[in-house]
């Protein structure tokens, strides 16, 4: 097996996010590996924005749409502050597509040698019947995957 040097997590704005970013970050402190974080801001919502503001004024949809993704750095910096990242190498990055194809670009430009993220994340209904975002990155990733399943809540007993 080859050494684990860069570690790629993919978060959304999901209560999933948090968990898979402590797990790799975990994971990056016990090997020495630089962490990755990758979120994507479906291209969809951004049609959907375009589509109601456009018809106003094309310019306040582009002021929108950039604000939304400044929004959401803010957000990933402070997702990797929340887990003190600070003791590892941590690079982040918003993209913006449709969201497995992004994140195979990630990989493909980045060169991770492994992958972290959710079984479960902003889905919806389309999402159900299509098929989700892990699950096609699970047939698709050019790198070993690591799957992370939803933490069960504490019953108290």
């Amino acid at each position: 097996m080859d050494v684990i040097k860069k570690i790629m997590v993919a978060v959304d704005v999901s209560d999933y996010s948090l968990p898979s970013l402590r797990y790799a970050r975990q994971l990056a402190l016990a090997i020495g590996a630089k962490l990755m974080v990758v979120n994507v801001v479906n291209e969809r919502d951004i049609r959907a924005i375009q589509n109601a503001l456009d018809t106003f004024d094309p310019t306040i949809s582009q002021g929108h749409i950039e604000d939304r993704i400044n929004d959401r750095r803010e957000w990933l910096d402070a997702l990797i502050h929340q887990v003190d990242a600070e003791k590892i190498t941590v690079s982040r990055s918003v993209r913006v597509g449709v969201p497995y194809h992004e994140l195979l670009k990630a990989i493909e430009d980045d060169e991770p040698d492994l992958l972290v993220m959710g079984t479960k994340g902003r889905s919806n209904l389309a999402d159900t019947i299509l098929g989700s975002c892990a699950r096609k990155m699970f047939r698709r990733s050019p790198i070993p995957l690591l799957s992370l399943r939803p933490e069960k809540e504490s019953s108290g007993e």
